[in-house]
């Protein structure tokens, strides 16, 4: 019986603390969708961060394959307020300014094979 009590106090603070989690989301203006689409993407970004230091040795697939990861991320962080994400601004803007060099590049090279 006391094992039961036990058990359904902490079921019911658990429950508590998410539907806090929750109330505090709506009211920053944060769909939690949206929030947990985040959540993944700030896990990708830390991948994406890695592979923007050496986006000059990619190949043209994993250039391809960088530039749609990235803008998922983006997608999602812009869903987000910056005050959230503002700790991961540096890795962020790294990965922009790589998405824009290898946009560059690609855009270039195909204007080059026009010619």
């Amino acid at each position: 019986m006391g094992l039961a009590v036990i058990i359904y106090i902490l079921l019911l603070i658990i429950f508590g603390l998410i539907a806090f989690s929750i109330l505090q989301l709506k009211l920053a203006g944060i769909k939690v969708k949206d929030f947990w689409s985040f959540i993944q993407a700030n896990q990708m970004l830390d991948k994406l961060y890695a592979f923007s230091k050496q986006y000059k040795k990619m190949s043209p697939q994993e250039q391809i394959i960088f530039l749609s990861e990235a803008e998922k991320v983006f997608s999602a962080f812009d869903k987000i307020p910056d005050m959230v994400w503002e700790d991961e601004y540096r890795k962020y803007s790294e990965v922009v300014d790589a998405y824009k060099n290898i946009r560059l590049d690609r855009w270039s090279k195909s204007n080059e094979s026009i010619k």
